[in-house]
């Protein structure tokens, strides 16, 4: 599809219907003397080198200072990268730098990727502000314009912040020389942000959740503040719609701040964006309603000024709502600052090509001039546009005393913290900020053997205690399923952080309850990628939603594994309950288990997928993903009343094996089995115990092993995950020859895919969700699925009398009338509304 036609460059939105007096919601300041000259100049001259280095980092090859006329020999074969919103990052990287010499802060910088169908980046850098207060600010910017690392790369290379972690990429020519050539080619620096980049805790990886990740990362950090620079193509996603009310859930008094940045520059791809099409008017009055205090800033003749200006105004805005709730007389809805930036797509590169808008148009997003390797007009163009920035005034061209051929002139550089750790991508906050929660002891928690107890309400008893150990360091992000999964328990200790709500304002609550699992998510990520601990518990059926969200964290922990200079990082904790076992009053809507298969697919070394089968298990369960790092957890269970297999001893000892034999529910212990039953998950492994009982009855002959899974990728080949078992040890605990039926919860492809590899899977049989369901009874959904105990029971008969004679020869006629039962038990659900008497009590063996 052609790109929009535009008839002029930055083109203006149409004026509004709104009066003229909503412009009086807006700040208006004085900018004239925000910046001394020096610091104007020094700011200018770092701007134009890192401009000139984002953008020969997507074009050369060779000639990388213009010390000779443009050939296309200079140019990369391939011409990669986002040019459009390079300018608008190096723009805050160098107001950063001014602030954080001018004020002797500490400094991190944070970066981090983002695509979508509209690409993104995330940038965050955080720095202690000497302020009113000592503040600690992280910047966290989000541009639409995707993959702008030549942007950061450039200005982590004139600070000095690449060479302690990369030892090529030094602050001379030959450093560079690697940059700019090695730039989105093998070997050299990928064409967005990852866990490589100095400074980076996130990879965004697709749009919308900047903001959340941003208040996220606030909470619990008294001192810190940061500053979200939101692209209008984000702005429209749904995710960043709910997140500007994150804000709502931060105290003052015990967490630091947000400063959005609207960053309007007008285009996506190859259309204008809405925020774009509007005017300063309609902009002012959303986030007004938002309840945000609008600053624009927009004077692009002055624009250092102007955003110097609006920068410190913000942060003294921020300090006097702080200030007033820490000394105990709290802002009730405060108005937060917002500034919304406008700035050309694309600034300071060829204006026209071919008769075409390049800067303000969304033809600069990518490559202004993509036919650089091969069109004489588009090589002149670029001549032209790099040699504006006048490198030889900004890099030694030639070494000599005192002087670094290829570094940066001393007055780009002295807006540039002079002490190392001050640097924006060399604090160790952005590679070494995790801090491991305590953990409480959870065995005193644990339930009788031989009750009946949820799982959930368990659970929540040990989350509670969790609480009252970790006040400051560890939170729950639900979308307002807390009460309804049955872990209120820690509302004995705690309560929700609404600060709009008069019932839970300054209350010190650890629980955000929020109907938007996107901005739960980027919530939690936030929190966790700032050294503390999180979960987030979620209905079965809809933490699909942020699937990708868990992906693009997933992308990081491999890539910060991968990296030596790296320290641990902490989990991602999803606990998924309201299971379509028991979703049966729900119906159709609310029964999915897809998520399991989404964690997965993740590289192996980063991913665990846990199905305790009871209250117990669950206990040992949790509390060992609370104390893990660097992975991907999730647990699956139930939050209705079922039995309580194992007492707290013989459930940890099942957790740490992952799998074993049931021996109370076996024949003879389990020894020489004829067919081996396992259950994977909690209603199911009861269905499976049920069978168990039944077969003792309706083929006492048959010889029963029951085992239950509990730690789910123990089933692939040895190798394939570093919790796979040992082909001998599948051996000893499945049999080596005998039929294995699998009553499993989630999708039985699943685990079709975890056991390929095995050998001799063809005697191997699995039930499981078959996206069957409705509303109906519990039972019900059991027996739609073929997960029924009367199916495990009748496929455990056929199976067995392959190896038992004294099972085969009434083998036919006994599964037969199992079936039978089945079919008698379905009629009286649909006769009576309810599932028999005594579906659901514990079976026993005599």
């Amino acid at each position: 599809m052609p790109g929009q036609i535009i008839s002029q460059p930055n083109p203006p939105p149409d004026p509004s219907h709104l009066p003229d007096s909503i412009r009086e919601y807006a700040v208006q300041l004085n900018t004239s003397n925000s910046l001394t000259k020096s610091e104007l100049r020094a700011i200018q001259k770092f701007r134009r080198a890192a401009n000139y280095i984002a953008a020969a980092m997507i074009f050369l090859e060779d000639n990388i200072l213009l010390e000779r006329q443009l050939t296309f020999d200079d140019i990369k074969p391939r011409l990669l990268g986002h040019w459009g919103t390079c300018p608008g990052l190096v723009l805050v990287y160098a107001h950063l730098n001014r602030i954080i010499k001018k004020t002797d802060l500490d400094s991190l910088l944070v970066v981090g990727p983002g695509e979508s169908n509209i690409l993104t980046l995330l940038l965050a850098a955080t720095y202690v502000v000497q302020h009113a207060y000592t503040h600690t600010i992280m910047i966290v910017m989000r541009i639409y314009s995707c993959h702008g690392a030549p942007a950061v790369l450039a200005s982590l290379w004139l600070e000095d912040s690449l060479s302690p972690f990369w030892e090529p990429y030094t602050r001379d020519r030959t450093g560079l020389t690697r940059l700019i050539t090695k730039f989105s080619a093998p070997g050299g620096f990928p064409s967005h942000i990852n866990a490589e980049t100095p400074g980076s805790i996130h990879e965004g990886g697709e749009l919308g959740y900047a903001l959340s990740v941003a208040f996220g990362a606030v909470m619990d950090n008294p001192h810190l503040v940061v500053t979200c620079v939101v692209g209008d193509g984000e702005a429209e996603s749904g995710p960043t719609a709910t997140a500007w009310h994150g804000y709502k859930y931060i105290d003052p008094a015990e967490s630091g701040a947000v400063l959005p940045i609207v960053h309007v520059n007008g285009f996506k791809i190859s259309e204008r964006t809405i925020y774009g099409c509007m005017d300063d008017k309609e902009l002012i009055a959303l986030f007004s309603g938002y309840g945000y205090l609008v600053r624009i800033v927009s004077d692009l003749e002055h624009i250092d000024l102007d955003l110097a200006a609006s920068m410190e105004w913000a942060l003294a805005e921020i300090s006097r709502i702080q200030d007033a709730a820490r000394s105990g007389h709290s802002i009730v809805k405060p108005r937060w600052p917002v500034l919304i930036l406008r700035t050309p797509k694309g600034w300071t590169c060829p204006r026209m090509m071919h008769g075409e808008f390049i800067e303000g148009s969304f033809r600069s997003h990518q490559v202004p001039l993509p036919q650089a390797k091969t069109s004489h007009e588009e090589l002149q163009a670029l001549q032209g546009w790099l040699q504006s920035y006048g490198p030889h005034e900004l890099f030694a061209t030639k070494g000599g005393r005192g002087v670094v051929e290829g570094s940066p002139t001393e007055e780009l550089l002295s807006i540039i913290p002079d002490k190392k750790d001050k640097k924006l991508g060399c604090r160790k906050e952005a590679y070494a900020t995790f801090h491991p929660i305590r953990v409480p002891e959870w065995t005193h928690l644990g339930v009788q053997k031989g009750l009946q107890a949820s799982c959930m309400k368990v659970v929540g008893t040990l989350l509670r205690d969790t609480i009252k150990e970790n006040p400051t360091t560890f939170r729950i992000f639900s979308p307002d399923e807390l009460v309804s999964n049955k872990l209120d328990a820690v509302f004995d200790v705690t309560g929700r952080n609404l600060q709009w709500d008069v019932a839970s304002r300054a209350q010190g609550g650890r629980v955000i309850e929020i109907l938007s699992e996107h901005t739960c998510q980027g919530m939690l990520q936030g929190y966790t990628l700032t050294g503390r601990t999180a979960l987030f518990p979620s209905y079965e059926a809809f933490l699909g939603i942020v699937h990708t969200m868990m992906v693009q964290y997933s992308k990081f922990t491999k890539m910060a594994h991968e990296t030596n200079w790296r320290h641990d990082i902490g989990s991602v904790n999803f606990l998924e309950t309201s299971t379509w076992a028991r979703q049966e009053h729900n119906g159709f809507s609310h029964q999915n288990p897809s998520f399991i298969g989404s964690v997965l697919n993740l590289k192996p070394a980063l991913a665990r997928v846990y199905l305790p089968p009871d209250a117990n298990c669950f206990l040992s369960t949790v509390a060992h993903c609370l104390r893990a790092k660097n992975y991907v957890n999730l647990m699956v269970g139930s939050k209705q009343p079922t039995p309580v297999w194992l007492s707290p001893e013989e459930a940890n000892k099942h957790c740490v094996a992952g799998a074993s034999i049931w021996k109370f529910a076996s024949v003879d212990d389990g020894v020489d089995p004829d067919v081996v039953l396992v259950g994977i998950g909690v209603e199911v492994t009861f269905e499976v115990i049920a069978a168990a009982a039944l077969l003792r009855k309706m083929a006492p002959a048959l010889r029963v092993r029951v085992i239950n899974v509990t730690d789910l990728m123990i089933l692939g080949p040895h190798g394939s995950h570093p919790h796979a078992l040992s082909a001998d040890d599948f051996d000893t605990l499945f049999t080596k020859d005998k039929n294995i039926i699998i009553n499993y919860h989630g999708y039985p492809i699943e685990v079709k895919g975890l056991i390929f590899g095995r050998p001799a899977v063809d005697r191997i049989t699995i039930e499981g969700y078959r996206e069957e369901g409705t509303t109906t009874s519990p039972f019900d959904m059991m027996l739609c699925n073929h997960t029924s105990r009367y199916h495990v029971a009748a496929a455990a008969i056929r199976a067995g009398a392959l190896f038992n004679t004294k099972v085969s020869t009434g083998a036919h006629a006994d599964a037969a009338y199992i079936m039978h039962m089945a079919a008698k038990d379905k009629e009286y659900i649909f006769a009576h509304g309810m599932d028999p008497e005594g579906t659901f009590d514990t079976p026993e063996f005599d």
